[in-house]
């Protein structure tokens, strides 16, 4: 009998204590591992993503139920041809071996210019196509800016690369260099030569609006710009951190 009424005192003693923890306590300890929980997540999908290719996101699905099957074919870098990786450097990030996920000095410019483009880096795009959705979205931002991070330091700058011209939209319902390359030239990515690579590389900010296959005054302009950036990181070195 005094086993019985002990632990039964020693429950009821529990329950108080329960009880006697304010709900606001209660609310934050909830918070604090509903957070710790889904950054365990977040870190696994990207320790996962530096061998698994991520077989679609979210804007590809939902183009994909807007428009029907879309075109994309996964490619390892190694049959991407190298011209290709050196004109989306050049186009979307000169600076992208300096860096550590966020260009700094194009941030800089951009707010002093008074615009968003080109402070967002190829690691930044990487990330918000694969683990997030598009849009302007404060929550989204701020989600890019804890994960991006955490990608430059899981993964190589190679492999980052990689994974951005698997996933890049190229035209509606085209993603990937690979479907790029065939349905705008009707070759594969790895014989890309230095032209088809920059006009690819061209149409990247707008691929709805702009055709790599008919281009118009201005992509043709921004197509040798992009060419000779090309030409110019591979002999700086800008080039060596995903080619190597």
């Amino acid at each position: 009998m005094a086993r019985t009424r002990s632990t039964s005192k020693s429950t009821k003693t529990s329950k108080k204590k329960t009880a006697a923890v304010p709900l606001g306590k209660r609310l934050r300890r909830f918070v604090l591992r509903g957070i710790a929980v889904v950054f365990l997540v977040v870190v696994g999908l990207v320790v996962l993503g530096t061998f698994v290719n991520p077989p679609t996101n979210a804007y590809m699905y939902a183009e994909g139920t807007r428009l029907g099957p879309v075109k994309q074919t996964w490619v390892p870098m190694e049959r991407i041809a190298p011209v290709m990786a050196r004109s989306a450097v050049a186009a979307e990030d000169a600076n992208y071996c300096a860096h550590w996920g966020f260009d700094m000095v194009a941030i800089r410019k951009a707010i002093e210019d008074g615009s968003s483009r080109g402070a967002s880096t190829i690691s930044q795009q990487t990330v918000k196509n694969v683990y997030l959705w598009h849009g302007r979205s404060w929550i989204r931002k701020a989600m890019e800016a804890l994960i991006t991070p955490l990608v430059e330091a899981v993964w190589t700058k190679r492999r980052i690369l990689e994974v951005y011209l698997n996933v890049a939209e190229f035209d509606e319902g085209v993603f990937g260099v690979e479907a790029a390359a065939r349905h705008y030239f009707g070759v594969s990515a790895a014989d890309l030569n230095p032209t088809q690579a920059a006009r690819l590389a061209a149409i990247l900010p707008s691929p709805k609006k702009r055709s790599a296959a008919q281009p118009s005054t201005f992509v043709r302009k921004r197509a040798r710009q992009v060419r000779d950036g090309a030409a110019t990181i591979g002999r700086d070195g800008r080039a060596d951190c995903f080619e190597s």
